[in-house]
């Protein structure tokens, strides 16, 4: 193998041997993405079988049938949520990123 000067790698845009710049920024991402993996999955199945034993079946009395139906829509909407709030944290980030690399 030849032997680079490490002044030319450096001068070369994307093949500096030090990548640290970017594993923080890709670090942000995966963070941002496991934590909204484990509150999708998390939350609605957490919430469909509270919101089914304690409000739909203890407080309001419904059947077991309609505590099912019901409580299943609060989970479809609480994945929406979580989405919804995955896209408006991602699309900040995004801007934020570009806002930044922009200034420089």
């Amino acid at each position: 193998m030849e032997n680079y000067d490490k002044s030319l790698l450096n001068a070369m845009p994307g093949t500096s041997p030090d990548f640290r710049g970017n594993d923080g920024s890709l670090l942000a991402v995966l963070k941002t993405l496991l934590f909204f993996t484990i509150l999708m999955v998390t939350l609605p199945i957490g919430l469909y079988f509270a919101t089914k034993t304690y409000l739909f079946e203890a407080s309001l009395g419904y059947s077991s049938n309609d505590s099912y139906f019901y409580a299943a829509i609060v989970a479809v909407v609480v994945v929406h949520m979580v989405l919804a709030l995955f896209v408006y944290v991602a699309w900040n980030e995004g801007s934020r990123q570009w806002r930044e690399g922009k200034q420089d």
